[in-house]
């Protein structure tokens, strides 16, 4: 399927651009006059997108005068948008080109030719949330995890290559790392070998910057481990035009798109236009704040986009947050993030667009918006945008980005009136709602311990986590009886003895997503620990500390700047490039730390700076989890509990015996600032853009088939031919009745993706475990889902294998389901399977907000393959609503004011209900339940073409269709 043409309808609005470049554009403004004006300007890139891809078909002229009339018809319509390029990482990745191979074999099999299936919109894909911490500091003796078997049949890796000799700095003695000739630099944090694909250069004398021996282990175990998978996606690049795929060891997807793959402005055969992206992670939008339209989807939607549909989207309200004031000296940009995040959810701005203006834009640099957008789903907005201004284009100048472009960027975006001037204050947007949030009014802050939006002053964290000791077990409670909270559990660890007690910090994680891309975040972590090492101070060994920045670009700087050694000595070793703590992937706990956490009941916390923190997320045992700006988490780790007032108590004595607290090492923000300016150079950027364009040695050396369709290996673990389109006919048949359903779930509020969806590890007992047990690998090699998403066997047993899982049939946190027919107690998945071996439908009963927290097309690719036909819930999260009707799943939802407990429902009955033929949005339905009841439930449908998709099984066998 080939893309719309250019705008043909609107031809007559395309100009020449008023410089020396003598580019084309769409002069929009000319088709609104003042209605354009007034339109926000994440609006005024919908309208451009609409305007230059107008053909009458896929986006239709009423469509864009939809967008142009956004005033009266936000909320109302549906408009199509078609972003400039889709971003995918692995873990979301891989299913979708999985998908796309799996696709291309039921065109075939429907008389199809397979080679049209390919994206028509350019794609690139980040190989980043493969990495897992088989060594830190902690454990960089210990044997790592294969996984998957397939480390053994590949035989051995490449040889690092050795590192080169390194040439003198000539008397630059502010140059750090392997270049320093200070005693600190010789012996803390000794590192290894180069690797091909890091080439992290000493901004003095371009020599490279060797890698922490952590770094070099994790990702030789990568490249075995997830051999299978890299092929693959190798594959994959070669056969799919406009796909492109960053090799692991590069960077987060996040930071690479900042980094790297944004333009701002595209340029595509001399036409310009406003760079848009959309993909399968909700962080997408941390391009919002280089003013770059774009959010998260999941795969489903993407493979879409990627096959050249348009992304729907309901033409959003867009609540104005005008920003005042500055921020205090000690705040961080994280607790400008927390502060805000927690402002927006109060107000409400789910479903919603968020645009920034007001003075305290300016004052906010381009890494504080990326963050601050960064951060949207966490709030529940589709995006938060800041438009392009004169900080983003000395950004832009700052990070290489060519003169000559960057002056026609500036003269398109004035021409089309996207440029957002602070001295031209007369035509402010008009918005759906403006909000006010005062910067002096933040505090510095943490959120926890189990949802990003429950923010605690530092001020009060100590009595905040007293009083969650003492809560009922909820959001904010454990429920410790009030004799046991003093308890103490000693235990021995590398010959000493520590002590362990309610809220001690047992993971300490400096991870990739969100904050790493802030210089400023990372180097006051730098500087803390530079100086509390200075003071003496240590983190205990039995904390499992991590440091996974989100590219190279981290290391460079962390190192140039000489922080790096001390970061090291306090354990906060680089482990790798990728997420890790934040989606699980954390190095197991010691044996020791274990045995007290179980023994004394204890309440342990794990400390990073991250957005998620959901309870069990990080590990099973770790009950408390806090997210903090990164030079806290250090603190933390050194305090070694959270149970700690830092206005009163010290975080450690030095040599003398002196209280050392944390304001004694607290970097201010000139020191920070000026660290910042020395060392966040071009020169990073530049190593960036060569390290992904050069690739690396192991990458470059796979092996591949050449061959249109995939050869599926029926003995692999990891990639496997789906099932979606296994009934797969010509045309759609009539919808079907759901009658006599058991409920496999019966579920409250707040369900999150990552109850539903499998994330981290595979538990030994679990019945993904069972399966890889079966085909002969052994627990260490494993690895975890994400690894596995290309297998939908491995995946469907991992959905709703949580263990915070918390079914109403069951009673308490479970991965189990009651199978009513036997009255057996089982694993969820075992349960549906005796079900869909009885022949008899699922659905799902749920509470508010079912579905809420990142975007994860497995969490209803997974239902949709143990038999789930229906969920009904109270309310939904809009993306994976979106997600259950792309799978064929119908999102049904209880009348205002009704629930299961309202109508007398206690989930054991059986429910049936019929579609209508003529099945339109926001219809009413009928259920009957067998015990006689008789109530109605709103069809959760917002537009037709989520009933077209609906009723073709979803949208992979609609799109299917249209190639057959």
């Amino acid at each position: 399927m080939d893309a719309p043409s250019a705008g043909y309808a609107f031809e007559y609005l395309i100009e020449t651009l008023n410089d020396s470049s003598h580019k084309k554009f769409f002069n929009v403004p000319r088709l609104g006059g003042t209605k354009y004006d007034v339109l926000p300007y994440s609006i005024r890139v919908l309208l451009e997108a609409a305007v230059r891809n107008c053909d009458g078909f896929l986006m239709k002229r009423e469509d864009v005068m939809n967008i142009l009339d956004w005033k009266t018809k936000q909320s109302n319509v549906e408009v199509p948008f078609f972003p400039a390029r889709v971003l995918l990482q692995d873990f979301t990745g891989i299913p979708a080109m999985v998908d796309f191979a799996a696709m291309r074999e039921a065109v075939k099999t429907l008389g199809g030719d397979p080679k049209k299936v390919h994206p028509a919109c350019p794609t690139d894909l980040t190989v980043d949330h493969s990495l897992q911490i088989d060594f830190n500091k902690c454990a960089i003796q210990n044997a790592p995890n294969p996984g998957g078997g397939d480390l053994q049949k590949a035989g051995k890796l490449s040889p690092l290559r050795v590192q080169p000799k390194k040439l003198p700095c000539r008397g630059q003695t502010t140059c750090r790392g392997s270049c320093d000739s200070g005693e600190l630099g010789r012996n803390s944090g000794r590192f290894s070998s180069q690797i091909e694909n890091t080439p992290i250069l000493c901004p003095f004398h371009l020599q490279p910057v060797p890698e922490p021996e952590t770094v070099l282990k994790n990702q030789e175990v990568e490249f075995g481990r997830n051999r299978e998978r890299l092929q693959f996606f190798k594959w994959s690049s070669r056969v799919f035009k406009n796909v492109a795929v960053i090799p692991p060891g590069t960077g987060m997807a996040h930071q690479v798109n900042l980094e790297y793959l944004s333009r701002v402005v595209f340029e595509e055969k001399d036409l310009l236009f406003p760079d848009s992206v959309i993909g399968t992670d909700s962080h997408i939008t941390m391009v919002n704040g280089l003013g770059i339209l774009g959010w998260g989807v999941g795969g489903i939607e993407t493979e879409a986009v990627m096959l050249g549909l348009p992304a729907s989207l309901t033409l959003p309200e867009v609540v104005g947050c005008e920003l005042t004031g500055s921020s205090n000296p000690f705040v961080t940009s994280i607790d400008v993030v927390l502060g805000i995040t927690k402002h927006l959810r109060q107000v409400g701005v789910a479903g919603k667009f968020v645009e920034f203006f007001g003075s305290g834009v300016s004052q906010l640099s381009i890494v504080d918006r990326t963050t601050i957008a960064n951060m949207c789903p966490e709030y529940g907005a589709i995006l938060s945008f800041f438009p392009v201004d004169n900080v983003t284009l000395k950004h832009l100048e700052h990070t290489g980005f060519d003169k000559a472009k960057l002056k026609s960027m500036e003269t398109y975006l004035k021409a089309v009136k996207l440029f957002r001037n602070d001295q031209d204050n007369s035509r402010e947007p008009e918005y759906s709602q403006v909000i006010q949030i005062n910067l002096n009014s933040i505090v510095p802050s943490v959120s926890g311990p189990k949802r990003p939006q429950d923010r605690v002053a530092l001020t009060d964290m100590k009595s905040d986590f007293q009083a969650c000791l003492n809560e009922k077990v909820g959001f904010k409670g454990f429920q410790i009886a009030a004799e046991k909270q003093n308890d103490i559990v000693s235990i021995h660890y590398e010959g000493s003895e520590y002590k362990l007690s309610h809220g001690s910090v047992v993971i300490a994680a400096v991870i990739s997503c969100t904050n790493n891309c802030n210089p400023s975040v990372m180097l006051a972590a730098g500087l803390l620990a530079k100086k509390a090492v200075e003071a003496g101070l240590h983190v205990k060994p039995y904390i499992r500390t991590s440091l996974s920045p989100g590219s190279g670009m981290v290391t460079h700087y962390l190192s140039s700047s000489g922080v790096l050694p001390y970061l090291s000595k306090l354990g906060f070793e680089i482990v790798g490039y990728g997420c890790s703590t934040c989606v699980g992937n954390t190095a197991p706990l010691s044996e020791a730390v274990l045995n007290a956490v179980k023994q004394g009941d204890l309440v342990t916390c794990g400390v990073l700076s991250g957005n998620k923190n959901f309870e069990g997320r990080l590990c099973d045992c770790v009950r408390a989890n806090y997210l903090a700006s990164p030079p806290l988490v250090v603190a933390y780790a050194i305090a070694g509990t959270v149970n700690i007032d830092f206005q009163t108590e010290p975080l450690g004595t030095d040599p003398t015996g002196r209280n050392i607290y944390l304001h004694d090492i607290w970097p201010s923000r000139e020191e920070v600032h000026q660290i910042e300016e020395e060392h966040v150079v071009l020169s990073m950027f530049k190593a960036l853009k060569e390290k992904t364009e050069m690739g690396n040695k192991r990458w470059n050396s796979l092996e591949v088939p050449d061959s249109v369709l995939f050869p599926w290996d029926l003995k692999s673990t990891y990639i496997r031919c789906p099932s979606f389109f296994d009934k797969l006919t010509k045309e759609p048949v009539a919808l079907q009745p759901i009658e006599n359903a058991h409920v496999l779930l019966y579920l409250g509020d707040s369900v999150t993706t990552d109850h539903i969806s499998p994330a981290g590890s595979i538990a030994r007992s679990s019945p993904a475990a069972k399966y890889l047990t079966n085909r002969g690998l052994t627990p260490r090699e494993f690895n975890s889902y994400g690894a596995r998403r290309g297998n939908d066997a491995v995946m469907t047993r991992g959905t709703f294998a949580n263990i915070k899982l918390f079914n109403k049939f069951i009673g308490k946190p479970a991965p189990k389901t009651v199978h009513f027919p036997s009255g057996q107690t089982l694993d969820v998945f075992e349960a549906a399977e005796l079900y869909q071996k009885e022949g008899i439908p699922l659905i799902i009963l749920a509470g508010k907000k079912y579905g809420s927290g990142n975007s994860r097309d497995w969490a209803a690719k997974g239902p949709y393959l143990l038999g789930v036909k229906a969920v009904l819930a109270e309310s939904y999260e809009k993306i994976h609503k979106d997600h259950l009707i792309g799978i064929g799943i119908a999102p049904l939802q209880f009348l205002p004011g009704e629930n299961a407990d309202s109508l007398g429902l206690c989930g054991r009955e059986t429910f049936s209900l019929t579609f209508p033929e003529e099945l339109s949005p926001g219809v009413t339905l009928n259920i009957k339940t067998s015990t006689g009841k008789v109530f109605s439930v709103i069809a959760s449908f917002e537009n037709d073409v989520e009933i077209t998709l609906f009723k073709h099984g979803g949208l992979l066998n609609f799109v299917a269709r249209k190639f057959s």
